[in-house]
């Protein structure tokens, strides 16, 4: 049998360790894909670190990493979407395709929803089981990199996008790899301004450096509520969306919004405090809990970007280690110094 590296999380520990094993056999509805590019996410640091995410959702041994896009190099009997020497990016959510969820167009909130990487083996591999119905399949001629960053930056895409942009003033609370996706495509769908907040001094720079347009603010060191208001007419923002997971950015989402409009929540944190009254009724506010990507929508609005030329998400890519430097990679990450991190095996 053919070898190949992985990732792999032994044990209930801290910790990952690179092993050698078989490749694995595709089942009936699996595609077999040599991984060409596999980037990091905040998920993968907590399997790695073995947190109280971790510990309630993996079982090991499992081969960790989900953002990917490789080469199909073998399928299974009842595959039709995909054949071999196709490229493809993985959506991470597998759904079951039977439930309530699946069955009237939200996959993507699936009642038995599995994620790969997290309840199946993933890509930090040199070659990963992709299910059929977790297959976008690339042009010939794509960038593997791009194919990476598609599923991350489709979080960015859905939180933006889950209602309209256009010619509305948008705030972005974090810009982490995600936030940065999200304030490309804010741009990209016509935005009449956008405010990019962050505290940490590396993610300012690197938002300031990529979006010029924007209006980047540190709400630690300015009044950022005070400068959205005069900047937009003493209203507030049209929207605001939230990335970072911090209870504080929480809470000024709201506080910054203008009346009549709308918050996407996106990133994961702790208990917030609201005042329904005044943050949600009397403002008649819109409020969207955002999670992954819509199953296929939010992968064509992401293709329509991309072909506008006006946001190119590559450019969230910031460091690149060959698969075997993985902790080297996994630290940087969990430092917050960096963009994107890919993995290239």
């Amino acid at each position: 049998m053919a070898k190949m590296r992985a990732v792999m999380k032994m044990e209930a520990l801290p910790g990952a360790e690179m092993v050698e094993m078989e490749v694995p056999e595709p089942g009936p509805r699996d595609l077999l894909v040599k991984v060409k590019a596999t980037a990091i996410c905040g998920t993968d640091i907590h399997i790695n670190d073995w947190t109280d995410y971790a510990q309630a959702r993996v079982k090991p041994p499992m081969i960790f990493g989900h953002e990917y896009c490789g080469e199909v190099v073998a399928v299974g009997d009842e595959v039709r979407r995909a054949g071999v020497g196709d490229l493809v990016a993985a959506e991470t959510h597998i759904p079951c395709e039977r439930c309530l969820q699946c069955m009237t167009g939200n996959m993507h909130i699936c009642e038995h929803m599995q994620i790969i990487g997290v309840h199946t083996d993933g890509a930090f591999a040199d070659y990963a089981l992709l299910p059929e119905s977790c297959a976008w399949v690339l042009p010939p001629d794509s960038d593997p990199e791009l194919g990476a960053v598609l599923e991350p930056m489709g979080v960015g895409v859905h939180g933006v996008l889950v209602d309209r942009v256009d010619a509305r003033t948008v705030a972005i609370f974090g810009c982490g790899p995600i936030g940065l996706f999200a304030v490309g495509t804010a741009l990209a769908s016509g935005a009449s301004q956008v405010f990019a907040l962050e505290i940490a001094p590396y993610r300012l720079e690197l938002t300031r450096r990529l979006f010029p347009q924007a209006i980047v603010l540190n709400p630690l060191e300015e009044d950022a509520e005070a400068i959205v208001r005069e900047r937009t007419g003493g209203r507030g923002v049209d929207v605001s969306v939230e990335l970072s997971g911090s209870p504080l950015a929480t809470r000024q989402c709201f506080q910054i919004l203008r009346k009549g409009g709308r918050v996407s929540l996106v990133g994961l944190g702790g208990d917030v405090t609201l005042n329904p009254t005044s943050d949600i009724i009397y403002r008649e506010a819109k409020v969207y809990g955002v999670t992954g990507r819509v199953m296929w929508e939010t992968w064509y609005q992401m293709m329509d970007i991309i072909a506008s030329g006006r946001f190119d998400p590559t450019q969230v890519i910031t460091q690149r280690f060959p698969l075997e430097r993985f902790a080297e990679a996994l630290d940087l990450a969990r430092s917050g110094q960096a963009g994107k991190i890919l993995l290239l095996p």
